[in-house]
């Protein structure tokens, strides 16, 4: 396959996947780092790819192992919590009116989710926001179904702490 035919055939899946490597990351800048890398990476391995898996899953898991490496490598350099959570910014693909009311709510989620760890993160992103079953995600992390239905349940239950620690804003003046 040549190179416009195999950008063409990963076109569609272009904004899914920024949007994925942003859930990941937390960041517009480290996602499109990683869309780019997650794009060479498919071109590279396009011989590798199976006809009969979905191209979408299989760019995705490809996006999800560039986003865990991308954060490995930003757990090797130290940085303070608060330095790394100030560069978050909504995601921009809404109409501006939904922006303000969506905002609060995403970039709580984003910054939430920043603080899991990569793999319990990775595992949330893609059974709670995209749907995947514990098969296909265990098959894109290379990992065991009963893993990733672990890791999931750890997410899950660290993001109810994350909850009860840090009202949600607004909830003491409704109270």
């Amino acid at each position: 396959m040549d190179e416009q035919a195999f950008a063409l055939l990963i076109e569609p899946h272009r904004r899914a996947l920024h949007l994925h490597c942003y859930r990941m990351l937390g960041s517009l800048h480290d996602a499109d780092d990683a869309l780019q890398e997650t794009m060479l990476r498919a071109w590279k391995g396009s011989d590798r790819y199976e006809p009969r898996a979905q191209l979408g899953t299989w760019l995705h898991a490809i996006a999800t192992n560039v986003c865990l490496t991308a954060i490995a490598r930003r757990r090797a350099r130290p940085a303070e919590l608060s330095e790394d959570l100030e560069h978050l910014q909504p995601y921009p693909d809404r109409l501006l009116e939904d922006l303000v009311a969506r905002e609060t709510v995403e970039l709580a989620f984003i910054t939430a989710i920043q603080l899991l760890p990569p793999k319990q993160r990775a595992v949330l992103i893609l059974r709670d926001v995209l749907g995947w079953s514990a098969k296909e995600a265990a098959e894109a992390l290379d990992d065991s179904v009963a893993a990733v239905n672990s890791a999931l349940q750890r997410a899950r239950i660290g993001l109810e702490g994350a909850r009860r620690h840090n009202s949600v804003p607004g909830a003491r003046e409704r109270a």
